[in-house]
């Protein structure tokens, strides 16, 4: 997967007195990006795009560079205590992402370049639950990976986790850029995870993101380097050959990295659902996805902010469920297995 490289990047005027602001303003320019200034990262003009599908693609292919205002964390539960904001949305092209229900129409990708503040504001929240460790999500809405060459976010945060004896970093990424956090100072306080899923899966459905063998050589080398490591394997779906591929994915996973990883991995399995909403924005950015979107095949459930989503039926749940459980103890007889929804 080559690096990055946006057909537009803008900046709110202020972010280029940031050392980060300037840097990716003049790697635009060295790259012959059209760049240009707005007002503020959250009234984005100047992407084009009349219908939904250009206006999607259009948005995945813009950066936006400003300061982060507001320096309250919101909760994220369960995984962490607090998301970090580092960047928002993500280069690939994920037919069933959850994001393309809560980015608008056109999803760009946004840095925040004050990244002192933010962390001088996770020491706040970390002091605040003293003596307890405090954790912090840095990627509950985006993959934070592919714009990591530009701004280095990824690396400062991971080496000011550290440093805090009571604070914990944790991020997940399909990207395999990963060299330049291999020599970072984590001192085992950053979980780096990666979402994998089957080989026919990502071909059909993760598009401008690398295959699986590539994800797994770069998590063969991020568990070289010592890092703690986890695995989102998601979504799930219930096809024709889902246990072999699966299978076979887990067999693969745990014979490439045997006798690298330092602590047992832990995993995070979830398995496809969707909204009508989420449905509804699917099919107008592409309308010939193959993706299993029948409500009839589904059980209605009513999720807790108030909207239901579509899941799989009981039966095909608990099947699935008692598989990757089997499975994950059989290949990786320590790993802890988070949550299987």
């Amino acid at each position: 997967m080559n690096m990055f490289i946006p057909k537009r990047a803008l900046f709110e005027r202020d972010a280029i007195n940031y050392p980060i602001g300037k840097y990716i303003f003049d790697k635009m320019h060295e790259l012959g990006v059209e760049t240009s200034f707005i007002g503020s990262h959250n009234r984005v003009m100047g992407i084009p795009g009349k219908t939904a599908q250009e206006a999607y693609f259009e948005g995945k292919r813009t950066l936006v560079v400003g300061i982060r205002r507001t320096l309250d964390f919101q909760t994220c539960k369960p995984s962490a205590h607090y998301q970090l904001p580092l960047v928002t949305s993500c280069i690939g092209e994920c037919e069933y992402c959850y994001l393309n229900t809560t980015l608008g129409k056109k999803p760009y990708i946004r840095v925040y370049v004050n990244i002192d503040d933010i962390l001088s504001r996770a020491k706040e929240y970390i002091n605040e639950r003293k003596p307890e460790i405090t954790i912090f999500e840095g990627s509950a809405t985006s993959d934070p990976l592919p714009v990591e060459p530009y701004s280095g976010l990824l690396k400062k945060s991971i080496e000011f986790f550290g440093k805090e004896e009571l604070g914990r970093f944790r991020f997940v990424t399909k990207f395999t850029n990963v060299d330049s956090l291999l020599k970072a100072e984590h001192n085992k306080r950053t979980t780096f995870r990666f979402s994998i899923n089957s080989e026919s899966v990502i071909r059909k459905f993760e598009h401008r993101t690398p295959p699986l063998d590539e994800r797994i050589k770069a998590a063969e080398k991020v568990a070289s380097a010592g890092y703690p490591m986890g695995f989102i394997i998601g979504p799930i779906f219930h096809y024709q050959e889902w246990k072999s591929e699966y299978g076979q994915m887990l067999e693969n996973l745990a014979r490439r990295l045997s006798g690298k990883i330092s602590v047992p991995p832990a995993f995070e399995l979830i398995t496809h659902r969707f909204t009508k909403t989420a449905k509804k924005n699917i099919l107008e950015v592409f309308p010939k996805t193959q993706l299993p979107l029948d409500e009839e095949d589904r059980k209605f459930k009513y999720g807790q902010f108030g909207y239901g989503k579509y899941i799989y039926p009981k039966e095909q749940m608990t099947e699935m469920k008692a598989f990757f459980e089997k499975k994950i103890q059989e290949v990786f007889p320590d790993a802890e297995i988070l949550y299987f929804v």
